[in-house]
């Protein structure tokens, strides 16, 4: 097939898109290609889009397939259409040495069909909305990771240890699974302290549990201390870091979906696939029980 016919031009809210490869394999294991990744986005995008809304986006792109290298993608590339929303954000230690990174925005759903185009399968954002530059974060997360030869079963575990801290101090937090091994439990805030403030209480949770769990839980990164154990990872609320956006797809063998999932699917996970949701799973998740997650949206929690 020549270039040219590789190549299909539709049209998004008014916008011209030419998008190209549709028949690429991208997930070689089930035969999921470039064209079913943008028809999931697109399918998704009315509950995915209000939780990307002004959030400076990071791309993981994997232009060859989940089983070839892939590259993170912050600054806009080149071509990149002139609609496509940005916000110039600082820098400071950049490897490639920029002062500046124009990070594109996803406030719509042509810049998220245009995103997939790009073999952006995964997307990750802050804890943070701009419009123009960092505000407090409106969200806390703890991410829970699973050190071999724990999985999110016992993620799940120790998730309802985590709700029962929060619940103390008049919190509630939503689940949802990262897509790969782990679980991710995140807190609405209402925007109003300063993320070194979220920063910390994350951290001192997580010592909490430790202290109280030592034989399940684990706050420390060293990899040799995560054998069995979970990693309650309160690091992810640093302002300058990233965790994958709800309903992203990730790049592991199928096409696995971040998922909100209830608490109730929590406490009753018995085996790692009883939280694994793949992308046309998580579409008809959508259809029956609406966006699990939409309490995200709205804040009005505020730290002890």
């Amino acid at each position: 097939m020549s270039p040219e016919a590789a190549k299909v031009a539709v049209q998004v809210d008014g916008h011209t898109l030419t998008l190209s490869n549709l028949d690429k394999v991208l997930y070689p294991e089930t035969g999921f290609t470039k064209g079913e990744v943008i028809d999931y986005y697109t399918r998704i995008a009315s509950v995915l889009l209000p939780h990307l809304h002004d959030r400076p986006l990071t791309f993981k792109r994997y232009p060859d397939g989940v089983d070839a290298p892939f590259f993170f993608a912050k600054n806009t590339p080149q071509g990149t259409p002139s609609w496509v929303h940005k916000v110039r954000l600082p820098s400071p230690g950049s490897s490639k040495k920029r002062e500046t990174i124009d990070y594109p925005v996803a406030n719509d759903l042509a810049t998220l069909v245009w995103a997939a185009n790009l073999a952006a399968l995964e997307l990750h954002v802050p804890m943070w909305r701009v419009p123009d530059k960092p505000q407090p974060p409106d969200l806390l997360v703890f991410d829970l990771d699973p050190g071999p030869p724990a999985t999110i079963v016992q993620c799940c575990e120790v998730a309802q240890l985590v709700r029962s801290v929060l619940a103390e101090d008049g919190l509630t937090g939503y689940p949802k699974t990262s897509g790969s091994k782990g679980l991710q439990l995140y807190v609405p805030l209402d925007a109003t302290s300063p993320w070194e403030d979220v920063h910390a209480y994350a951290r001192q949770v997580a010592q909490r549990l430790e202290k109280e769990n030592p034989k399940l839980v684990v706050w420390n990164m060293k990899k040799e201390l995560r054998t069995g154990k979970v990693l309650v990872d309160w690091s992810q609320n640093n302002a300058a870091k990233t965790t994958v956006a709800v309903y992203s797809l990730r790049a592991r063998a199928a096409p696995t979906v971040s998922t909100p999932v209830t608490w109730d699917e929590v406490e009753h996970c018995r085996k790692p696939d009883d939280l694994r949701f793949t992308s046309d799973v998580v579409l008809q998740r959508v259809d029956e029980l609406g966006d699990l997650f939409e309490p995200c949206l709205h804040g009005g929690q505020c730290l002890p």
